[in-house]
């Protein structure tokens, strides 16, 4: 098997003991814009690396589908408030959130297969120590150690993608989100079945801990392989261009972080709180699950899609706008005729809530290096996911205070206009490098234009 590089700052530096790395004469703080020149040649390996990365992809949302499946069991089973479990579906977003943003250190330090081993290691223990407490905030604690290992996980694959296969972004990345929606998909119909058969809901949760277990062996060979470090100067200056990207200073970084936030947010209330609302239609909690697993599902197909096109398209705005739409008739149809109209719905959830895989696509459409690409994609994750945390959160309050959907679902839909805004200002291609570098030669353009004056106040 291939390694992944050993670290962002030093795989251009790193001679590999497995059969390839990427082109070691083109290193990735050169790499260009995507699309632009020549195919690249064929990684060696890189057949083993996509399976690595489909393989951590289909565990990315099956422990969060799995508990919104069940979510009535588990909380009639610990005695879980309704403030609880708002808490429990937020859990994913904060710990996206906090987690996520530590990826580039950890990047810095340690290499891509033994973040991502480590990743998957605290999914599988987080998932399998959830199911054998009776204590709330143990069953909490537990949760937000397996979504830690989601988190670097999240921001870790999008950075692969670009530095493996830079002319194959929308396919590859179009690959791993299917994978992602299957495994979200088959967690919410089987849970809650499982569960059934076996007598417990600890038994529809703590199935997913054996999926997240296979993840680990594709990437433990070269997690255990020690690498050979050389080029200290070039490490250096690697490392400092990496340093340089700070999407924080940019409008595209902040416009990629809200666009990621709302449709993360719509993603995690609907992930927690679709299947009790159709409950509350009066649909069993086996259909129920089933339709949840529908709106998964039925993204499938269309994850796969959605950065093909992406890619393709000279802007964004037809795919943003189209999106919005499918989601604004969704949540209407939900408030207005749950019952009725419930296969309609979910198609339609499932075409708006692909705005996930797009804009992951864009995450490396939007950066010129595979440094701008993990900087932008914990920017855009970190601050989108305290952005998504309120979702969950407000709906099972909305929920509790009204005992009915139209309040939390007017609330969706507020989100979605600022969605809606946010994606058409990232909707023209531009590199968050070239906006960063801007930002950084206006600042030096205006400390070069006070410097004389803060000579001259000093002189006198």
């Amino acid at each position: 098997m291939t390694p992944p590089p050993t670290t962002l700052a030093e795989s251009s530096a790193t001679t590999p003991a497995g059969p390839a790395e990427p082109e070691p004469t083109a290193p990735i703080h050169a790499t260009t814009a995507v699309g632009a020149g020549k195919p690249t040649a064929r990684v060696p390996g890189g057949a083993m690396v996509l399976a690595g990365i489909l393989l951590v992809a289909i565990n990315l949302r099956a422990a969060i589908t799995s508990l919104g499946a069940l979510l009535d069991e588990v909380r009639t089973g610990l005695h879980l408030s309704g403030a609880l479990s708002g808490l429990a579906t937020t859990l994913p977003t904060i710990a996206f959130a906090v987690l996520g943003g530590l990826t580039p250190w950890l990047i810095r330090r340690f290499t891509p297969a033994r973040i991502l081993v480590a990743s998957m290691v605290a999914l599988v223990v987080g998932q399998a120590l959830r199911v054998v407490t009776d204590s709330s905030l143990i069953f909490l604690a537990t949760s937000a150690l397996a979504l830690g290992g989601i988190a670097v996980a999240n921001v870790l694959l999008p950075m692969l993608v670009k530095q493996y296969f830079p002319q194959r972004i929308g396919l590859v990345t179009g690959a791993y989100t299917m994978m992602l929606t299957v495994g979200s998909t088959v967690a919410a119909a089987a849970s809650v079945p499982i569960a059934h058969a076996f007598g417990s809901w600890r038994a529809g949760l703590a199935a997913w801990a054996i999926l997240a277990a296979l993840a680990v062996f594709p990437w433990l060979p070269a997690a255990l392989r020690r690498s050979r470090r050389v080029g200290a100067g070039r490490r250096t200056h690697t490392t400092s261009t990496a340093a340089r990207v700070r999407p924080g200073r940019t409008r595209l970084g902040w416009a990629m972080a809200v666009y990621f936030g709302t449709q993360s947010l719509s993603a995690y209330a609907v992930m927690g709180w679709l299947a009790q609302l159709f409950r509350d239609a009066d649909f069993s909690p086996e259909n129920a699950g089933l339709l949840l697993a529908g709106v998964t599902a039925l993204g499938v197909p269309i994850a796969l899609v959605m950065p093909t096109l992406a890619t393709r398209l000279p802007t964004l705005r037809p795919l943003v706008l189209s999106l919005s739409a499918a989601s604004v008739v969704a949540y209407l149809g939900l408030a207005i005729a749950p019952h009725g109209g419930a296969l309609v719905w979910i198609t339609l959830l499932a075409i708006g809530q692909s705005a996930f895989p797009l804009v992951l696509a864009t995450i490396g459409l939007r950066a010129r290096t595979a440094e701008g690409t993990v900087a932008l994609s914990a920017f855009t994750q970190s601050v989108g996911y305290v952005i998504a945390a309120l979702g969950p959160l407000l709906v099972g309050l909305l929920y509790e205070a009204t005992g009915g959907w139209r309040m939390p679902i007017g609330f969706l839909l507020v989100a979605l206009a600022t969605q809606t805004v946010a994606g058409l200002a990232i909707a023209r291609p531009r590199f968050i490098e070239d906006e960063e570098r801007i930002g950084g030669d206006a600042d030096q353009a205006d400390a070069a234009a006070e410097s004389p004056a803060t000579a001259s106040s000093t002189v006198g």
